[in-house]
Parts: C-alpha cells; sequence; structure tokens
C-alpha cells in the first residue's frame, strides 16, 4: 500500500482523535458525576457506586481499561492476546476497583477480616490476575503519544529498572504488608484519609510490581529474570506472609483497636475473632497464590524449552535439506 499523503493521513485520523476525545469526555464527566453524587447525596449511591469517591483510583481504572481496549484494536489480528487474558485483564482491574470504590470499602473500614479480603484483592489476586493477562503492550500501544514518550522516558526506565530488581520487589512485595499492619500505624492510616490512601496505592503498586516480574512470560532476554529465579521469588515470599498471618491468627489479645473505635460491622463477631479471622485471610490464600504462581513459571519454562527443541529441530532439517541439494543425495 503506498504511503498517504499528509493531507489524506489527517483525514484519515480524523474520526479516531474525535473518539479519542469523546472518550476522554464521557470519562472526565462520570468522574465528576460521582464525585457530586458520593458528597452530596451519599444514600443515593448504589452499592456498587464510590462509598469515598477517589478521581486517582477512578482515572488509573478507567484510563488503564480504555487504553488496554483501545491498543487491541490498534493491534493486527494474528497478534492480539487470546480472550483469557482478556477476560483476567478486566477481572483484575474490577477486582481492584470493586474493594476500593464501592460499598465493600465502607465494611472494610469496619471489620479487620473484611480489611484483610480487601487488601488480598488489591495486594494479591488483582495484581496477579492483570500480570497474568501481560497487558503491557496493549497498553502501551493504546496510550495517547505524550505518555508513551513519559514511560519511555530515561527517568522512568531508571526508576523502573530499579523497583524491578529481583530483592527490591520482594522486599517490598512484603515489607508493605509488614508495615502498614503495625498495629499503631495501622490505626494511624485507617483514621488519616491521606495516609489511608497512601497505604492502598501502595499495597496496589507493591503487588502489580512483583507480580509483573514474576509471571513475565518471556525467557531472559528480554526478561529482567531467568525462570528459575522468578519460581524462587514466588516460594520465597511465601514464608514471610504465612508467618506474619500466623502470628496474627494466634494471638491471644486484641492488637487493632480502631475497629472497636469505629464501631464493628457484626456485632456477633468478637475483636479476638475478627481478629483470627483475617490472620487466616493473609496466611493460606497468598500462600496458595505463591504455589500458583511457581506452578505457572515452571510452565513458561517448559513451554519454552518445548519451543525451542522444535525450532531447532526445524533448523536441522532445513540445514539437511539444504545439504542435499548441493550434495545431490
Amino acid at each position: 500500500m503506498t504511503e498517504l499523503p499528509p493531507q489524506s493521513l489527517a483525514v484519515a485520523r480524523a474520526p479516531a482523535d474525535w473518539a479519542d476525545r469523546a472518550t476522554y469526555g464521557i470519562v472526565v464527566a462520570l468522574g465528576l458525576f460521582l464525585f457530586w453524587l458520593s458528597h452530596e447525596h451519599p444514600s443515593a449511591m448504589p452499592l456498587w457506586g464510590p462509598w469515598d469517591f477517589s478521581p486517582t483510583f477512578y482515572l488509573a481504572t478507567a484510563l488503564a481499561f480504555y487504553w488496554y481496549w483501545r491498543g487491541i484494536a490498534l493491534t493486527p489480528a494474528a497478534e492480539r492476546p487470546p480472550v483469557w487474558r482478556r477476560c483476567f485483564f478486566l477481572a483484575g482491574l474490577l477486582l481492584i476497583y470493586g474493594v476500593l470504590q464501592t460499598r465493600f470499602e465502607y465494611w472494610s473500614q469496619h471489620m479487620f477480616f473484611l480489611n484483610r479480603l480487601q487488601n488480598l484483592a488489591m495486594h494479591d489476586l488483582g495484581p496477579f490476575l492483570i500480570a497474568l493477562s501481560w497487558p503491557g503492550a496493549a497498553i502501551g500501544r493504546g496510550m495517547p503519544v505524550f505518555a508513551q514518550r513519559a514511560v519511555r522516558s530515561r527517568s522512568v526506565r531508571a526508576v523502573g529498572s530499579f523497583l524491578h530488581h529481583p530483592l527490591v520487589a520482594a522486599l517490598l512485595f512484603n515489607g508493605i504488608v509488614y508495615f502498614w499492619l503495625v498495629p499503631p500505624i495501622h490505626f494511624r492510616a485507617m483514621i488519616d484519609h491521606r495516609l489511608y490512601a497512601v497505604m492502598n496505592w501502595s499495597m496496589v503498586l507493591g503487588g502489580l510490581l512483583f507480580w509483573l516480574l514474576v509471571l513475565d512470560p518471556r525467557p531472559k532476554p528480554p526478561a529482567r529474570t531467568s525462570y528459575g529465579m522468578r519460581a524462587a521469588l514466588s516460594f520465597g515470599v511465601m514464608f514471610p506472609q504465612i508467618t506474619l498471618g500466623a502470628v496474627i491468627a494466634f494471638m491471644p489479645r486484641d492488637l487493632y483497636s480502631y475497629y472497636d473505635l469505629c464501631g464493628r460491622l457484626f456485632e456477633s463477631i468478637s475483636a479476638l475473632s475478627d481478629q483470627h479471622i483475617g490472620g487466616i485471610i493473609l496466611w493460606i490464600p497468598p500462600g496458595m497464590m505463591s504455589a500458583i504462581g511457581v506452578l505457572l513459571v515452571l510452565n513458561y519454562m517448559r513451554l519454552h524449552e518445548e519451543a525451542t527443541v522444535e525450532t531447532e529441530d526445524e533448523a536441522s532439517r532445513n540445514f539437511a535439506m539444504l545439504a542435499s541439494r548441493w550434495t545431490g543425495r
């Protein structure tokens, strides 16, 4: 196909530019409506609506969703991710948004075990599903040009390289959980809305950084680490979370007085029972996810080895065919 002249190219791009502007306008208008509704008429907000509207979480979710599906639309059909990966991305994104921007957020502020379920979703399960979908290429293709340039800038790449160092990613992944569960720090974060937002953002970003490193399906290079290192990381982070969960589950006294102060959602569940259930949630599900992560990494390694053997066999067959032509045998 011959290259379009500049004027024709501008005409061809006009509908797409118009659609982009309309989409961004809808995102902003919907955000303003949710902000107004949550502040002026909170009683009219449905269960799926935000209890305490956060513009940053709303924009991050909306833009990630739009850029991902726009990127897929711009990707050649043969290179598009399979349907199951798209479903995983949507499920992970909705799970994180659901525990942070629906009535569940209110519930998680009034029961410790619900707070642990919230953190499980935004630190472990949601990022795990998003990383499993491997959405980076699609999101990057769907971004506007200025955002692509910002992501590819030297400073952003340097920060990303540091945070994706295996030791740094693993320490952040577990360290964030430990830090926010120190009782005085947890109490302060729950009563200070600014610190509460920092806590939630750190949980989401820490989970994404770790699982995007571990669940990278590519070999090294271009992946940051080898398959063996990724399996070791997924296996290694299991034990600190198991230990912390067990300590909280078997603690004979209440560590988190905030939930008594604010009023518990279920009065029939005592403070210790609430804490023990929360400890079990911190103890068992993350360990199971780490084990699943190890199995997935080992499967990626198996698939890569099989593909390498097939490529070598095909190269050997091609060489033998060329040799037979050269020798006449």
